[in-house]
């Protein structure tokens, strides 16, 4: 353990923030079982408070529990959104590496116009047609975040595509779907989840700037609404701001840094050249 440590300390620390915060999330209901939307004394208790461990807000509210039952919001929304994303852009790009010729061409254009596009004006966009909620705030994130997805797997796809045992796979009559899905994808998932990795930070980000914005899900507590909540009153409670914006951070960090580390770790020539 120690070595394997030494070997990937980013791994490691992203690792050691992310079930930090997902250990946050899990036991937000026992620390704090009650609604984070609940007044629960004076506004503008300072942290350190009796009753308010990290302060209130301009309503009266814990800040603590804000936090805690927010990080199960962000975590929510990143991790699924995710998954969604990766389903799209997998399967589009598999379907484009495969075939190959005006489908791919077809897919590749499709993923173009998404990109040309900023994916977060979309979102935004997405957002107010379909009114703000917890599903359409996860299939906005997911629409805009599947064309790098798609483009990797592609490419994957393509260079494995000629390989020797793909062939063989084919000559001895091996259906196109288990083609794709026992040999070709199996090799193609390590850029894969190093991707996911980072998209969950990318939809953590989304999720905060909307609920910054009041996109955000108004039955459900985030760290954006408490940052946004907070902006203009930060010369009374600076803490408002602060601490969920300390959250968000450090929540991006460590799955930064996880992603970091699962590239040095799935890449072999990475992981040879940062051996001592």
């Amino acid at each position: 353990m120690r070595s394997f440590i030494g070997r990937y300390p980013r791994m490691a620390i992203g690792t050691l923030i992310i079930l930090a915060v997902i250990s946050m999330a899990v036991a937000a209901p026992i620390l704090f079982p009650f609604s984070p939307w609940e007044m629960r004394g004076a506004p503008f208790e300072p942290p350190g408070s009796p009753g308010f461990i990290l302060g209130s807000d301009a309503l009266g509210r814990d800040i603590a529990a804000g936090l805690a039952h927010g990080a199960w919001v962000s975590l929510l929304i990143g991790g699924v959104s995710t998954l969604a994303s990766l389903g799209i852009g997998i399967g589009l790009g598999a379907l484009a590496g495969y075939v190959g010729g005006r489908v791919d061409d077809a897919v590749m254009r499709f993923a173009e116009f998404f990109q040309t596009i900023p994916s977060f004006l979309l979102a935004i966009l997405l957002v107010a047609i379909f009114r703000p909620s917890m599903f359409s705030i996860i299939t906005a994130i997911a629409l805009v975040s599947w064309p790098p997805v798609a483009r990797v797997v592609r490419a994957e796809f393509l260079s494995l595509r000629t390989r020797e045992f793909v062939q063989a796979a084919e000559v001895l009559g091996v259906s196109h779907f288990r083609v794709v899905w026992q040999t070709l994808l199996p090799n193609a998932l390590p850029p894969v989840i190093v991707l996911g990795s980072l998209m969950v930070a990318n939809a953590v980000l989304t999720e905060s700037a909307l609920s910054f914005l009041g996109l955000g899900d108004a039955n459900w507590m985030s760290w954006g609404f408490l940052v946004g909540s907070g902006r203009s009153v930060i010369r009374i409670g600076w803490w408002i701001s602060v601490l969920p914006g300390v959250a968000i951070v450090v929540t991006v960090l460590g799955l930064n840094l996880l992603g970091e580390g699962l590239q040095t770790w799935l890449n072999p020539r990475l992981s040879k050249r940062d051996m001592p």
